[in-house]
């Protein structure tokens, strides 16, 4: 059936002259790259049409079985996962003894409570960027732990390399050092590592720059929250103004810059992603160390703001969040022109109509289409499929990447059958 809300004729249960019109034998199909967007651009070379469809009845799958396939993760995926876990586990009791001795108990209970305040904005602007081809909660769930312990752990154990490297000329000196020199080359490349095992492990899911940045954010929202921990304890544990102080600090870190560490690693997350859409892992890799670069120059600017703090607030970090905005919509802008382009080549196969393509690529077609079918009790079906559409988009993109194409290819199949199932539930 064609998902199409203005056709309430072609309602579950009803056939569809728009389906069976869209593809089948003999269907005209684009031989040429089409490059809606620097996001999506392709190579003459890598470019190949997409498998067409045979134009027969759809048959009827149970979608919980289908969907059961299609979300099984690789094993580099899952060791991934697993691996994190354990780490994150080691970690905490580093950690956390660690936050206990710097803040007490009640501190360190006080600083945790707070510290959910700044991480539910930042957790909560993942969300938003994340909806377009949402990210396997899995992955965001190893990002977010890693940020939060492992990069903690990371972090601790390299600082006293660099105390060893601090000049031994005075105390404020040696503060100085550490403030704007350590922490931003080891917190980065601390919280970075975990990009790097996501490029290098689950590659199918960090493949674009809204990937990197994505995962970036989640990782240094992880970081934030345990650092505003140890912050806002330390205001209850050492000060003789425990309330006033612990305000202080938290307008600091929770209101003006609870996206400080996002933007700093989110540069990194944005190179990598960048040059995972376009090149092999090598290349990707070297991304990494690139990315660090602009990561750990926003760090040190931040951490070099002294008494003229508020100027330089204004005049420079303000702008920098600014355009962190703007680069967050442009690039879910491109992704949407991306899903489109790559859904019209396979209606060209026959796999969509027309119409289905408009609605899956906006915003405003997804919420209608979904609303469309919720009153036949079919929303969740249609969410699903809504999903499943994005995901194949961008599974076709990594086709004609031109690497690993075989195994891109298996997941295509996969993803095609596991279409056609959704396809067959929100019909019945």
């Amino acid at each position: 059936m064609s998902i199409n809300p203005q056709q309430p004729s072609s309602g579950p249960g009803r056939n569809s002259s728009a389906w069976n019109r869209s593809g089948g034998p003999g269907r005209q199909v684009p031989d040429q790259p089409a490059n809606p967007s620097w996001m999506g651009h392709v190579q003459p070379q890598n470019y190949r049409p997409a498998p067409g469809h045979s134009g027969g009845a759809v048959h009827q799958v149970i979608p919980e079985a289908a969907s059961t396939v299609a979300a099984r993760p690789g094993a580099g995926t899952l060791g991934l996962v697993v691996g994190g876990g354990i780490l994150a586990f080691v970690s905490l009791f580093l950690v956390v003894p660690f936050l206990l001795a710097s803040t007490g108990v009640t501190g360190f209970v006080i600083g945790f409570v707070a510290s959910l305040i700044p991480l539910a904005a930042v957790l909560s602007t993942v969300a938003v960027i994340d909806r377009w081809e949402p990210e396997p909660k899995r992955l965001l769930l190893f990002a977010f732990t890693w940020g939060a312990a492992v990069s903690i752990a990371v972090t601790l154990l390299i600082q006293p390399v660099f105390a060893l490297a601090a000049p031994a000329t005075d105390e404020a000196a040696f503060r100085d050092f550490m403030t704007t020199v350590q922490a931003p080359v080891v917190e980065e490349f601390a919280k970075s590592l975990g990009l790097l095992l996501l490029l290098l492990f689950a590659r199918r899911n960090f493949d674009g720059p809204v990937d990197g940045v994505v995962f970036a954010f989640t990782i240094a929202g992880g970081f934030a929250f345990t650092e505003n921990i140890l912050y806002f304890g330390r205001a209850i544990a050492e000060s003789g103004t425990p309330g006033s102080d612990l305000v202080q600090i938290f307008f600091l870190r929770g209101v003006m810059s609870p996206f400080a560490h996002a933007i700093f690693t989110g540069t990194t997350g944005l190179v990598m992603g960048l040059a995972a859409r376009r090149w092999h892992s090598g290349v990707s890799v070297l991304a990494f160390f690139v990315g660090l670069v602009p990561a750990m120059v926003l760090h040190n600017r931040w951490n070099s703001m002294g008494q003229d703090f508020l100027a330089q607030y204004v005049l420079v970090q303000v702008p920098i969040f600014l355009l962190a905005v703007v680069c967050i919509v442009v690039l879910r802008v491109a992704e949407t022109r991306l899903t489109r382009q790559r859904l019209q080549e396979y209606a060209a196969a026959g796999w969509f109509a027309p119409a289905e393509v408009e609605l899956l690529s906006t915003p405003g077609g997804r919420r209608q289409a979904v609303r469309w079918a919720g009153a036949y009790n079919r929303g969740h079906e249609m969410k699903e499929f809504v999903k499943a559409a994005t995901r194949l988009a961008f599974t076709r993109q990594r086709i004609l990447s031109g690497r690993d194409v075989p195994l891109h290819q298996q997941d295509e199949v996969q993803q095609l059958r596991h279409l056609t199932a959704l396809r067959a539930a929100v019909q019945q």
